[in-house]
């Protein structure tokens, strides 16, 4: 039986963040995006999806869903998940490959996953696998604009909260100053507090290299994004010579990007995000190719929603509770146990808005 789509319905909102949050090469964060989609059937079910950006470019997303992929989408089984995904692809890529499209089509896959889910009466972990409930976690700070002493502060309350992992973010003027803070965080966390730092593409591949080699005794698990997501040969060189894993990932909007970074650029940790390459089919894709090269996936923000693609996957490694708090928005916000994410064992993806916690924040686009 054809699951008909007979609306797709798209909002914009725009959410201020509690404080000023800061990284190497995005600047200043104020306020987080919220594109939400909901697709209706002509059986009156539906499913939600959604995307969400650093505070740049979410009208843009919900202009392109509404005038471009909507019409296409009326009257279409919403049941034929990765031919509608396969679809919307070269339906926009000559104006869109990657970058706003992927954004796009990411809103309106996690919507069909939610609808087919939710027919299929299961959560979205078993749905896709089911090879645990719960996945590990790390609390994903953007914290590089805090002085020493709010940066500190911050990654207590995250202990204090029960995460076993903690991430901050590199990229101050000088290298000297980052191992300063590098120091003090692994002072305060101990020898068995896994640990990760994030430079968001600030350096050089010198520079990058240099850091890795400083980073080496403090026992760092990755460092992430050591310099611009385009360059693989360079990301080649830092894994070989720098000597220490590297985690990328946030910053590709296609399969190739991973396939080109993983095959050439040598990482070791895959950070693919389901609000930009594609949505669920996209981020399913990237855990396969990561599967393939015997490497774990991990994930970048969207916590609400990556805890079940993370809780089903064999190859799981580290789910990042991001300082994007989108599920503080949902009834059901992250759940953590003994350091662990849990799934939520509701049908359909599990992410639920609260709207009337939200509506405050819905604007025209």
């Amino acid at each position: 039986m054809m699951s008909k789509i007979v609306d797709v319905i798209t909002e914009y909102y725009l959410i201020p963040l509690e404080e000023e949050l800061g990284d190497a090469k995005h600047g200043i964060h104020t306020h987080f995006e919220l594109p939400i989609v909901t697709i209706k059937l002509e059986d009156g079910s539906f499913g939600v999806g959604y995307t969400y950006t650093g505070g740049v470019g979410g009208r843009s997303i919900c202009t392109m869903i509404e005038h471009d992929l909507k019409p296409f989408l009326i009257g279409k089984d919403a049941s034929c998940i990765e031919k509608l995904w396969e679809e919307m692809i070269w339906k926009i890529h000559y104006v869109g490959r990657g970058g706003i499209a992927s954004f796009a089509i990411s809103a309106i896959d996690i919507a069909l996953w939610d609808i087919r889910a939710r027919k299929a009466n299961e959560p979205l972990y078993k749905l896709l696998g089911g090879f645990k409930n719960s996945t590990k976690c790390y609390a994903g700070a953007i914290d590089l604009n805090f002085s020493k002493e709010k940066l500190l502060n911050n990654i207590q309350r995250y202990l204090d909260s029960g995460f076993k992992a903690v991430k901050i973010k590199l990229g101050q003027e000088t290298l000297e100053e980052d191992m300063d803070r590098v120091a003090a965080v692994r002072e305060l966390i101990g020898p068995d507090t896994v640990f990760m730092v994030d430079a968001n593409m600030k350096w050089s591949i010198e520079n990058a290299i240099k850091a890795a080699k400083q980073l080496k005794k403090y026992n760092v698990l990755w460092l992430e994004e050591p310099t611009i997501p385009d360059d693989y040969d360079g990301y080649r060189r830092i894994s070989s010579e720098g000597g220490l894993a590297i985690a990328a990932g946030e910053n590709f909007h296609t399969v190739y990007e991973f396939k080109n970074m993983i095959e050439r650029g040598n990482i070791d940790f895959v950070q693919p995000d389901a609000s930009n390459i594609g949505g669920i089919t996209g981020w399913l894709k990237i855990a396969n190719l990561a599967y393939v090269h015997n490497l774990q996936v991990c994930t970048h923000g969207m916590q609400e929603l990556h805890v079940s693609l993370m809780s089903a996957m064999q190859h799981q490694s580290y789910l990042e509770v991001h300082s994007f708090p989108i599920d503080k928005y949902t009834k059901r916000p992250l759940v953590i146990e003994n350091g662990r994410a849990i799934a939520p064992e509701t049908p359909g993806t599990g992410v639920e808005f609260d709207w009337d916690l939200i509506k405050q924040y819905k604007a025209n686009f």
